[in-house]
């Protein structure tokens, strides 16, 4: 039944690259911008045109809560970010990786604000569509967010992890009309991302150029040839191609073309480098910063609270009781 629901010549939308694997399993990717009512869309029309037996997504099971929240949840989880999310993130990915993490959740949340829309809403589209297609499975294709956020640290000098967060901290740029209808044709996030990153091409190439890789890795797992069912086991086995649909940001199309071709190691870019000098030096100055800024809030907050507590009038008579009862007056 599902392989009479396939069309053969799918009317697809213009966001999506066409795919072959050698076995001639098909692979459909669909560029989307995370922040795009056009591209939820692509997807669902994507996925309904082709009925595919897999659905691979820019996932990591880190993010795999938000494919079952609903969008006024996610809208408010992604405008606030709080210390209880600081430390998740320190817990998940090391202190210097949970910081970078936050900064870049900071980014996040800034176009969340502007444009009211939560991000990965595509993700979510893919999900409930994959599920009402017969026998399709749903894969996380992405890797891993405290690998990538540990290699992308190690990959800066301490300088450049100043810069960068520097730069992070006080992004604060208004998002026009223009932008909200450049974000339908280009991801905004992926853009605003690039301009930030550009000059450090080691970061560029563990946050985008490493991911191209683990992504085509991940599609051409899932473009595997199927065995279809037998009426008994005297029967023959057969096997035809797959079909899959790739949900991944506009900004990674291109790199998974270049690499759809090419022999794949995923064990290099899966491994965490032993961290540097500057890397030392830098987690103990921000642990240094962290507990003297922790320490004089402390300090700060007692002593308003005793000069509070002091004002008091119940206070001040306890003291000039005690003052009349020292001996000598």
């Amino acid at each position: 039944m599902k392989l009479k629901r396939r069309r053969e010549r799918p009317n697809l939308p213009r966001t999506v690259t066409q795919l072959v694997a050698e076995d001639g399993s098909r692979v459909y990717v669909v560029g989307t911008a995370h922040f795009s009512d056009d591209s939820k869309r692509d997807v669902v029309k994507t996925i309904r045109e082709v009925q595919p037996d897999v659905v691979v997504v820019e996932l990591c099971q880190y993010r795999v809560s938000m494919l079952k929240m609903d969008e006024k949840t996610l809208l408010r989880e992604a405008k606030e970010v709080s210390l209880e999310k600081l430390q998740q993130a320190v817990r998940q990915n090391g202190l210097m990786s949970g910081l970078m993490q936050m900064l870049l959740l900071k980014v996040s949340a800034h176009i969340t604000e502007q444009l009211g829309m939560a991000p990965g809403g595509e993700f979510r589209e893919a999900f409930k569509e994959a599920s009402k297609v017969p026998f399709c499975k749903f894969h996380l294709g992405d890797r891993p967010i405290p690998v990538t956020f540990k290699r992308a640290i190690a990959a800066l000098s301490f300088w450049q992890k100043v810069k960068l967060a520097w730069g992070l901290c006080f992004l604060s740029d208004p998002i026009s009309k223009d932008d909200v209808e450049r974000c339908k044709q280009k991801d905004l996030l992926e853009q605003m991302m690039a301009e930030m990153i550009g000059e450090f091409p080691d970061l560029h190439r563990t946050i985008v150029s490493e991911r191209d890789i683990y992504l085509t890795y991940m599609l051409r797992q899932a473009a595997r040839r199927l065995e279809l069912p037998r009426a008994s086991d005297a029967e023959p086995r057969k096997c035809v191609p797959s079909v899959v649909v790739g949900v991944v940001g506009m900004g990674h199309v291109p790199g998974i073309e270049k690499n759809w071709s090419t022999d794949l190691n995923i064990q290099e870019i899966m491994t965490v480098p032993p961290p540097s000098i500057s890397g030392r030096v830098s987690r103990v100055a921000v642990k240094a910063a962290f507990f003297g800024l922790l320490g004089y809030s402390l300090y700060w907050m007692g002593r308003r609270t005793m000069n509070l507590v002091l004002s008091l009038p119940a206070a001040q008579f306890c003291l000039q009781r005690v003052s009349e009862a020292r001996p000598g007056r």
